[in-house]
C-alpha cells in the first residue's frame, strides 16, 4: 500500500489510512477543528489520489479503530460477507467507483457488492465523487423497508410528521398532526421527540398518538423519541407504539455518551418484535449525521464523513425501518454553512443507501449557522433527485421545541408535485378519504385542521389495526 503521491511537483507523504481519508474529505469545520483536515486544496487532490488507488482489502485491514478497541469496528467486520469481500477484495476505490457509475451496473449488483465492504470502504468510494456523482450513484439504489407500511417504493416520496411541543401539550401535538396531514405529511412516521424524557411521559405520548390513529383509521405507524431505555420501559408496562428509535454514532465511546450499545440495541430490537405493535419486518428508527463524534470529542483523530459511514454499518445490524440523517442539526462547528450541509447530506444519503439503509433526509440548519432557506431547498431538490425515501415535515420549517429549522409541510408537498411523486399508495387512498388529496394533488382542504373537527373517521374507529 502507498501511502506517498506527487504532485505538481511535489512529494505528499501520509502517515496512515486515516490520515488520508481524514485528508481526501471535502473541507468540513467539525475536521478543521479536530486538526485533522487538508491544510490546502492541493494536498486534499494528493490525499484523494492516494485514495484512489487503495484497495478495498487495504481499507479493511486498516480501520479508523482498531477492532480490538472498538464495539463499532466489531460490529462492522463481523457483518462483511467473506465470499463477496474475497471476489472484490483487490478492487481500488478508482475501480469501485468506475463501476458504480458505469451506467451499465445496476441497483441490484450494487447492493450485492455492497456486502462485502466496509464502512472505510464505502466512505473512500464516496470521497472520489463529484456532487453529481453522488446524486447518480444513490438514484441507482432503491431500499425499501416496511413497519405497517412500506417506504421507498417506486415513484413514492414520504414524510415523517414532526409535531414537537414545547411542553408536550397534547392537544398542542394533536393540532400539529392534523394540520401535517392535510398536507398529506406523515405516511413515513407520526415521530413525536418529547420535551421531556421520562417513562411517565414517554407513555402519555405513545398512547395519544395511537390513539389518534386507531381512531382515524390512518395507514401509518408511530414513534416517541426518548432515550431507548425509556421506550423500553414503557413498552414493558404496556405503552403502545409501533417504532423504537434511538441516536446512534460512528464510535463505540460516542456511543457510550449516548448511553447505548449493541447489547442495549440488542435488547431494544428483540422487545419491540415482541411488544410493538407492527407487523414488520423493520422496526427500529436511528437517526444520525456527520459531526456528533466531534462534538463529543469521541472521533479519535478520524474525519466526520468516515465516522458517519461507521454510524451506517453499526445501524445495518438491525435491520431498520428507517434512518433519518440529520447533518446541519449540531451547527457550524460541524458544518460551516450551506455549501458543507449540502456537500454532506449528498454523500450521507448515498453512503447509507450503499450500505443497504432505507435513508431519509433532513438537510436542516440552526439559526446561527451560515446557510438559509435557499440552502436547504438546493439541497433536498437533489436528494429527493437522487431517490431519498423521505423528509421531515414541521410546522413553517420552525421546530418550536428542537429550535432549528427543518423542511416544512408545503415543502413536502411541492417536492411530490415538482417531481411528480406520490405519498405511501394506503396513505395516499386514506387522503382522498378524507378529502385531502385528489389524483395526487392535494384539494383546498391542505392547511386546514378543523376538518377533523367537522368529519367522523373515514372507516370507523379502529378501521386501521396497527399490529
Amino acid at each position: 500500500m502507498r501511502l506517498t503521491t506527487r504532485l505538481f511537483g511535489r512529494q505528499y507523504r501520509f502517515e496512515s489510512v486515516k490520515e488520508v481519508l481524514g485528508k481526501a474529505n471535502e473541507e468540513k469545520s467539525g475536521d478543521a477543528l479536530a486538526g485533522i483536515a487538508a491544510t490546502s486544496a492541493a494536498e486534499r487532490v494528493a490525499a484523494k489520489r492516494v485514495l484512489a488507488e487503495m484497495t478495498v482489502e487495504d481499507l479493511r485491514e486498516n480501520p479508523v479503530i482498531p477492532y480490538d478497541e472498538d464495539e463499532v469496528t466489531r460490529v462492522i467486520d463481523d457483518a462483511v460477507r467473506e465470499p463477496i469481500y474475497q471476489s472484490i477484495k483487490n478492487w481500488t476505490m478508482a475501480e469501485l467507483r468506475e463501476y458504480i457509475l458505469d451506467h451499465a451496473t445496476t441497483g441490484e449488483g450494487i447492493k450485492r457488492i455492497s456486502r462485502g465492504l466496509t464502512s472505510e470502504a464505502v466512505a473512500g468510494v464516496a470521497k472520489l465523487m463529484s456532487n453529481m456523482d453522488l446524486v447518480y450513484a444513490a438514484r441507482k439504489i432503491r431500499i425499501t423497508a416496511k413497519a405497517n407500511t412500506e417506504h421507498g417504493g417506486p415513484g413514492v416520496l414520504a414524510f415523517r410528521l414532526q409535531p414537537n411541543h414545547p411542553t408536550d401539550s397534547v392537544p398542542g401535538i394533536l393540532a400539529s398532526v392534523m394540520e401535517g396531514l392535510t398536507y398529506g405529511c406523515g405516511d413515513a412516521v407520526l415521530g413525536i421527540n418529547p420535551n421531556e424524557d421520562t417513562v411517565e411521559n414517554t407513555t402519555k405520548l405513545m398512547k395519544a398518538a395511537h390513539d389518534f390513529v386507531e381512531t382515524w383509521g390512518i395507514p401509518t405507524q408511530t414513534c416517541v423519541l426518548s432515550h431507548i431505555t425509556s421506550q423500553m420501559t414503557a413498552v414493558k408496562q404496556g405503552a403502545p407504539v409501533d417504532v423504537f428509535f434511538q441516536s446512534v454514532a460512528g464510535t463505540e465511546q460516542a456511543n457510550t455518551v449516548f448511553g447505548i450499545s449493541a447489547k442495549l440495541l440488542d435488547e431494544a430490537h428483540e422487545l419491540i418484535k415482541k411488544k410493538g405493535l407492527a407487523t414488520g419486518p423493520n422496526l427500529m428508527y436511528f437517526e444520525t449525521g456527520q459531526g456528533s463524534e466531534q462534538s463529543l470529542n469521541a472521533h479519535h483523530g478520524a474525519d466526520e464523513m468516515t465516522l458517519e459511514a461507521r454510524t451506517y454499518g453499526f445501524a445495518k445490524r438491525y435491520d431498520p425501518f428507517m434512518v433519518n440523517n440529520v447533518s446541519g442539526f449540531i451547527g457550524p462547528e460541524t458544518l460551516y454553512d450551506g455549501r458543507q450541509i449540502i456537500r454532506a447530506s449528498l454523500e450521507d444519503h448515498f453512503m447509507g443507501k450503499l450500505t443497504g439503509l432505507p435513508m431519509g433526509m433532513a438537510p436542516c440548519y440552526t439559526n446561527h449557522t451560515r446557510a438559509d432557506q435557499n440552502d436547504q431547498e438546493n439541497a433536498i431538490m437533489l436528494l429527493a433527485l437522487a431517490g431519498a425515501n423521505y423528509y421531515m415535515g414541521v410546522p413553517g420549517s420552525d421546530d418550536c421545541m428542537l429550535s432549528y429549522q427543518d423542511t416544512s409541510y408545503h415543502d413536502d408537498a411541492t417536492l411530490r408535485e415538482l417531481l411528480g411523486l406520490r405519498p405511501v399508495p394506503e396513505f395516499e387512498a386514506w387522503l382522498e378519504d378524507m378529502e385531502f388529496m385528489k389524483a395526487g394533488r392535494l384539494t383546498e382542504s391542505a392547511g386546514d385542521p378543523s376538518v377533523f373537527a367537522k368529519k367522523s373517521p373515514p372507516r370507523g374507529k379502529g378501521a386501521c389495526k396497527n399490529g
